[in-house]
């Protein structure tokens, strides 16, 4: 089954299957299923041509995939646009919710744990 441009894995149970998709968590993948009438335990290679339709329908209520990615990058850069101090936070690779960085924040700075070695290399010798 393809949505958008994305494969919803055929093994997967659709509630697990469609979290694939940028923009669509488990939560949102129940209401999806609900509103399209579909059971949450069913496997998109089981699915009919019908009950394709309904859940490509329920998913285009939604903003998802490129263009919920160009949404939150149009408002970033708004942020940093206007040099606010979210903006500028973004702007430095720093947390922008207020939290603290000495010990933690290595996935938004990167792990730049220098533990071992003054920087200079030894020379083999032959």
């Amino acid at each position: 089954m393809r949505i958008s441009g994305i494969n919803i894995p055929d093994n997967k149970r659709l509630e697990i299957g469609l979290t694939a998709m940028y923009g669509v968590g488990r939560p949102r993948a129940h209401e999806i299923l609900a509103k399209a009438g579909v059971d949450f335990g069913r496997k998109p290679k089981d699915l009919s041509a019908e009950d394709e339709m309904k859940i490509k329908n329920a998913i285009s209520e939604y903003i998802t995939e490129g263009d919920l990615r160009r949404e939150i990058s149009r408002n970033i850069k708004r942020l940093k646009d206007i040099q606010s101090y979210r903006g500028t936070r973004h702007i430095k690779h720093l947390p922008a919710r207020g939290q603290k960085t000495k010990k933690n924040t290595r996935t938004i700075r990167g792990n730049t744990r220098k533990t071992m070695g003054s920087g200079k290399k030894k020379v083999e010798k032959k």
